[in-house]
């Protein structure tokens, strides 16, 4: 019997970004670390180019948003995993973080304990073991990422060990998410009940309120954002990323080819996992606030949408949608603060009739016919 090898050349991976690609990388990162910062502390208050405080607050939120709605993409849009519980990861980064600004508040909270003030109330004695390493930093910082990359790795395990996936997947995670939205609305668990954690004053020694802290919390969240897009961008460009994409079109052949689509499928959910708390942790202390609504079925289902909007499957797409759609939020909340939840499920029906490649495929679309 004669056995044939075939040496098929393996195709080379490209470039990561061409020349426009990275021209918008530039351009992003000349924005954020130069182009608001100088907007907003150097240009005085009403000249027609001042970045106000409520300006850098709100783009900041939505480059958080947007991070949450990149790691949508990552399993979306590339893995064909639909997620509804990425509100819990994103909810848990910024509970790890809160835990900390409530240790920096000390005694100028309302009751001049050592205790968070919601402790103090509740008639609290002494912090509880999960609270045992809230003032430090580092530990909490490390808790951003093991908590949420811990759960989800569990999770993922047992979900996709057993082979669930589509719509069942989908149930299954804003279950979980609901559970622990219930859990944390519990005084008993530490966590400030309904209303979370608040009335931050300091963070690692400095005041938190103030303009250059702001700014601050606002170009380092520019930066992860940046990061996390190019580090996104070399995932699904490499023989790793392929992988995925081939789960996503034909998982039952991926099998066939003896590949483990356990191992590729539970590695990438942990990564957007890990990477909704870190944004939710980058949230909390440009917001002000974490309670257990962050964990709601509609903040899962707000990040599907966002990436939906934007064009699933694009990296820049879900980035898009997280901008637009929360700029239009922000927007209609003011002016018709009735109509936006209409407008929101008008929006999503609309993409998924008329734009299913969202906005990006929308714009690429247009260019390919100017070319002809």
């Amino acid at each position: 019997m004669t056995t044939i090898s075939l040496n098929l050349p393996q195709p080379k991976r490209g470039a990561l970004l061409g020349p426009k690609g990275w021209t918008g990388v530039f351009a992003a990162l000349l924005a954020i670390c130069v182009l608001a910062p100088v907007l907003n502390l150097v240009v005085p208050e009403g000249n027609v180019f001042h970045l106000s405080d409520y300006s850098v607050g709100l783009i900041g939120k939505i480059m958080c948003y947007a991070i949450c709605a990149l790691a949508m993409d990552l399993i979306w849009g590339y893995t064909g995993i639909l997620s509804l519980g990425h509100g819990l990861f994103f909810a848990l980064g910024g509970y790890a973080m809160g835990m900390y600004l409530m240790r920096q508040i000390g005694r100028d909270g309302n009751y001049k304990s050592d205790l968070p003030d919601f402790m103090v109330f509740l008639d609290w004695k002494e912090l509880p073991w999960h609270w045992a390493l809230s003032d430090s930093f580092i530990a909490q910082m490390l808790l951003v990422v093991l908590v949420p990359g811990a759960l989800a790795f569990v999770f993922g395990f047992f979900a996709f060990r057993s082979r669930i996936k589509g719509v069942y997947f989908s149930i299954i995670t804003q279950a979980m998410t609901f559970a622990a939205m219930l859990l944390f609305f519990r005084n008993e668990t530490g966590f400030g009940g309904n209303n979370g954690f608040t009335d931050f004053k300091r963070i690692l020694g400095m005041p938190i309120a103030t303009p250059g802290m702001r700014i601050t919390l606002f170009v380092l969240t520019g930066l992860v954002l940046v990061g996390f897009f190019l580090m996104a961008r070399w995932i699904v460009g490499s023989k790793y990323g392929r992988v995925l994409q081939a789960i996503r079109d034909a998982e039952s052949r991926v099998m066939f080819t003896g590949y483990d689509p356990l191992a590729y499928k539970l590695s990438i959910w942990t990564l957007s996992a890990v990477m909704c708390g870190v944004a939710g942790a980058l949230y909390v202390p440009q917001v002000g606030i974490i309670n257990p609504g962050e964990m709601s079925a509609a903040a899962g289902i707000e990040m599907a949408i966002w990436a939906a909007v934007g064009g699933r499957a694009t990296l820049i797409g879900p980035i898009v949608g997280a901008f637009f759609v929360n700029g239009a939020k922000s927007w209609l909340t003011v002016v018709a603060p009735e109509y936006w939840l209409y407008f929101l499920g008008a929006l999503f029906i609309a993409v998924t009739l008329f734009l299913p490649q969202g906005i990006v495929g929308l714009f690429r679309k247009v260019k390919q016919e100017k070319k002809l």
